[in-house]
């Protein structure tokens, strides 16, 4: 029987909403997520860094700015096992800076994905998927990557209409 993962980097504290910020307790990826396991049966991961960014907005992107021009790989709070009996991974994360956060990169350079089917989804305020799927296509060696689906993280409450039309387009519903 096929089985999936959500794996998913989310954020909360302050963040950006279509120009103004706003403190919150569960980040807009999460939201997604959460939305997702409502709609089909699948295991779930977040993917925490040892260090997290700073709550405060500003300082985050700053940090995330540095992490992405450093090339860096933020250790991880902790991993899974394994994903070997995962046939399908739904991959989740903002948009930091035109691709996924650089704990999202650690997270998949762990892991031989050959065989394995990936399906992107990136929160985000108008920046769309930005070059995430190439750099998954780069880091998950022998996965087939489909289609991303952006979703406007102000809009995560109210996403899961799209959710459902893009689960059941790769066959998970």
């Amino acid at each position: 029987m096929a089985k999936t993962l959500i794996a998913y980097f989310s954020r909360a504290d302050e963040n950006y909403f279509g120009g103004a910020m706003r403190y919150v307790k569960v980040g807009n990826t999460e939201i997604v997520c959460d939305t997702i396991k409502e709609m089909i049966e699948a295991d779930s991961f977040k993917i925490k860094m040892k260090e997290p960014y700073s709550p405060v907005y500003m300082t985050c992107i700053d940090e995330a700015k540095k992490d992405l021009r450093n090339n860096a790989r933020p250790e991880l709070e902790s991993y899974p096992e394994s994903i070997d009996s995962y046939d399908t991974i739904i991959l989740a994360y903002p948009n930091y800076w035109g691709t996924m956060p650089m704990a999202v990169f650690t997270f998949l350079e762990r892991y031989d994905f050959s065989g394995k089917t990936i399906l992107p989804l990136c929160t985000n305020e108008g920046s769309g998927m930005g070059k995430s799927e190439r750099d998954i296509e780069k880091l998950a060696n022998g996965a087939v990557v489909k289609n991303g689906l952006p979703i406007t993280g102000s809009n995560a409450n109210g996403c899961k209409n799209s959710v459902k039309r893009w689960l059941s387009e790769n066959g998970l519903i």
